[in-house]
């Protein structure tokens, strides 16, 4: 089969998730987003299940491009400035560029809830997010143990599907409207500083 072809009617898939929803994919409208003939996805993905696990692939070979992008950017930021930044890039572009793939990562975890080997392909995503989530809290220079860094990771997964529906009362109420005040707020809560500015341990 020809690979790029496969690839073409992969992302179609992942827009036509993000755009319409799980019970939107269908291999009619992968075909149409492709612009294949009727008939293509199915060829190459016999059934749902297999357009559901080519999607979620994608995503993960998405989310593992972006990480590879970020370190090739350089070290962790090495201060917590720095790391309010990072932070605050990764949620802005879940606003923006990154939306559709947060729209169909959103999508297959509500369908790996009814399938158990689905949550098996998109665990990588979120498991890998602690142990590098909590790399550049360490490297900012924050008095990292492995709870207050997975409380911290946990609120930016938490706060993603506000960002993308977008409702302006619930991003008002949660500070969302502004990402870096949010994220620093969070680091303040978890890792306070006292008054002459340094952490409280």
């Amino acid at each position: 089969m020809n690979p790029d072809r496969r690839d073409r009617l992969r992302d179609a898939a992942l827009h036509v998730l993000a755009e319409a929803g799980g019970r939107g994919l269908t291999h009619r409208a992968v075909d149409a987003a492709a612009e294949v003939p009727t008939g293509t996805a199915k060829n190459y993905f016999p059934t749902r299940d297999a357009l559901l696990r080519t999607v979620a692939e994608r995503c993960v070979e998405q989310y593992r491009a972006t990480m590879e992008q970020l370190a090739a950017a350089g070290p962790p930021p090495s201060e917590r400035a720095g790391l309010v930044a990072l932070l605050t890039g990764l949620l802005e572009n879940v606003a923006g560029p990154g939306r559709p793939r947060m729209l169909a990562y959103l999508e297959l975890q509500t369908e790996a809830a009814r399938r158990p080997w689905l949550a098996q392909v998109l665990d990588p995503i979120g498991a890998s997010d602690f142990p590098a989530f909590e790399a550049a809290q360490r490297a900012a220079g924050l008095a990292v143990t492995p709870e207050r860094a997975a409380v911290v990771t946990l609120v930016l997964h938490a706060a993603i599907p506000h960002l993308l529906a977008r409702g302006a009362g619930t991003l008002t109420a949660s500070g969302l409207d502004d990402p870096a005040l949010f994220v620093r707020g969070v680091l303040d809560v978890v890792y306070p500083e006292t008054a002459a500015g340094r952490q409280d341990s």
